[in-house]
C-alpha cells in the first residue's frame, strides 16, 4: 500500500475547509440527496461526500456506508486531491500497487472501483471529494463522469452557501448585541437627562409665578417657551425610554376574550373624540391575543391616522381577520397618504413625516419604530401601503 502525499498547500487547504465550520456536523437532506443521486446515476452501492481532515477523511453524506470517518492514511480521497488530474479514477483496486493491500480494498468495504472528484474552492483548495464505489470492476462512461463533476460543484455550492449563512447569522449576532448595547445607553441617559430636565422645568415655573408681573411681555413668552421645550423633551425622553426598555422581555401571556370585549376596550379611548370615525370590521367572534401589547399597536396606528389626517373627520377602519397560524390586523385611513419612499423608513427609530401633527403637536418620531418592535415581539411583521392623497393601510400580523 502506499499512503497519499499531502498536497504542497495543505496548511491552506486545511485553513480553507475549518473556514465552512463543516466538519462534524449533523447530516443535511441537501447533501444526502447528492450522494443518493450519484449512486443512482453511477449505478454503485455506495457515495460519498468525503472532507479530508489532518489525520482523518469524515464523511458529510454518505450513501451505502455505516461508518462516518476513515483513517487518511488509507483514504482513497487523500490520493484523489493530490492528483493534479480532476478525476481519480479506479477501475480495480487490486491490480493497484498503491490500493492492492489497502485494508478498505482486503477488508470491508471491499473496496474495488474507486471514482472521486475533487471538491475546489474558488481558489482551486481541494477540500475533499465527491466519491462512487463499488465491490467489483467498474468503469464509468463520460456521461456519469460529467454528471458526478456537476454534482461536485453542486457540493461546493452547498459549503459555500452553508458558509455565508453562518457568516451572516454572526454578523446578525453581533448587530444584535450592538442593538441592545445601544438601547441601554439610551434608556440610561434618557433617565439621567429627565431629572436635569425637570428640576429646569420647575425653576422656571416658579419663576414664572413670582415675577409674571415683572416681566415685559416678550420676557414671559420666553419663560413660556422654556416650559413648553422642557415639556416637549420630557415626553421625547419618556418615549426613547420605552423604546428602550427590554420588549422582548415583556410577558408574552395570551387572553381569552370576545370581540366584543376587545372592541370596548380600544373604543373607549376615543369616544369623546368627534373628528375621528373609528370602525371595526371582522367576522370573529372571539380572540386569544396579547391584550395588553396588541392594543397598544393598534391605539398607537389609530392615533396617528387621526393626528396626521388632513380631513375634517378622519376615518379609520380597523380589519381583524385569521389564517391557521396568525391574526391580521389592517388599520385604513382616509388622511393624505405615505410617499412610497418612505413606506420602509417610517418603521425607523427618529423619522418622522411631519414636524407636527393637526393639533400643533411635534413627534418623536418613536411611535412606529415601537410598534414595528412590538409586533416583532408577537412573532409577526407590518408593513404599509398607501398613495398620496389616497389614505394609508398598516397592516400587521401576529402569532396566534
Amino acid at each position: 500500500m502506499i499512503a497519499p502525499t499531502k498536497p504542497t498547500n495543505e496548511a491552506e487547504r486545511l485553513a480553507a475547509l475549518e473556514s465552512y465550520n463543516i466538519l462534524d456536523s449533523l447530516p443535511e437532506e441537501d447533501y444526502d440527496g447528492i450522494t443518493r443521486i450519484a449512486a443512482q446515476i453511477c449505478d454503485v452501492p455506495i457515495a460519498l461526500i468525503s472532507l479530508i481532515d489532518k489525520d482523518r477523511q469524515w464523511f458529510k453524506s454518505r450513501h451505502g456506508l455505516d461508518v462516518t470517518e476513515a483513517p487518511r492514511e488509507i483514504s482513497f480521497c487523500g490520493h484523489a486531491i493530490s492528483e493534479e488530474q480532476n478525476a481519480l479514477m479506479i477501475e480495480d483496486a487490486r491490480k493497484d500497487e498503491r490500493f492492492y493491500d489497502n485494508p478498505l480494498v482486503v477488508n470491508a468495504p471491499n473496496v474495488v472501483f474507486y471514482g472521486g472528484v475533487p471538491l475546489k474552492t474558488d481558489n482551486g483548495l481541494p477540500l475533499g471529494t465527491l466519491c462512487v464505489i463499488d465491490s467489483k470492476p467498474r468503469v464509468l462512461s463520460d456521461g456519469q463522469k460529467n454528471a458526478l463533476d456537476a454534482l461536485s460543484r453542486q457540493v461546493i455550492n452547498l459549503l459555500t452557501l452553508r458558509k455565508r449563512n453562518v457568516e451572516l447569522n454572526d454578523l446578525v449576532g453581533k448587530l444584535e448585541d450592538k442593538n441592545v448595547d445601544l438601547e441601554q445607553f439610551a434608556y440610561v441617559a434618557a433617565h439621567d437627562i429627565k431629572s436635569p430636565l425637570s428640576n429646569i422645568a420647575s425653576l422656571a415655573d416658579i419663576f414664572l409665578a413670582e415675577n409674571r408681573n415683572k416681566l415685559e411681555q416678550d420676557g414671559v413668552h420666553l419663560i413660556e417657551l422654556i416650559l413648553k421645550s422642557t415639556e416637549h423633551l420630557y415626553k421625547f425622553l419618556d418615549r426613547l425610554m420605552e423604546y428602550s426598555t427590554k420588549i422582548d422581555q415583556l410577558e408574552n401571556s395570551k387572553e381569552d376574550l370576545s370581540f366584543a370585549e376587545f372592541k370596548d376596550s380600544i373604543d373607549v379611548y376615543y369616544s369623546s373624540n368627534a373628528t375621528l370615525e373609528l370602525t371595526f370590521i371582522t367576522a370573529l367572534e372571539r380572540l386569544r391575543i396579547n391584550h395588553i401589547i396588541v392594543s397598544q399597536i393598534l391605539t398607537n396606528l389609530i392615533n396617528n391616522a387621526e393626528k396626521y389626517n388632513d380631513k375634517a373627520i378622519a376615518q379609520v377602519d380597523v380589519a381583524i381577520s385569521e389564517t391557521p397560524t396568525h391574526y391580521k390586523f389592517s388599520v385604513s385611513d382616509n388622511g393624505p397618504g405615505i410617499r412610497a419612499d418612505f413606506h420602509e423608513k417610517i418603521f425607523n427609530i427618529f423619522v418622522k413625516l411631519s414636524k407636527q401633527d393637526k393639533h400643533g403637536v411635534e413627534g418623536s418620531g418613536l411611535g412606529l419604530a415601537i410598534v414595528k418592535k412590538l409586533v416583532k415581539r408577537l412573532g409577526g411583521d407590518i408593513e404599509v401601503k398607501s398613495k398620496p392623497n389616497e389614505g394609508a393601510v398598516f397592516s400587521f400580523t401576529i402569532l396566534k
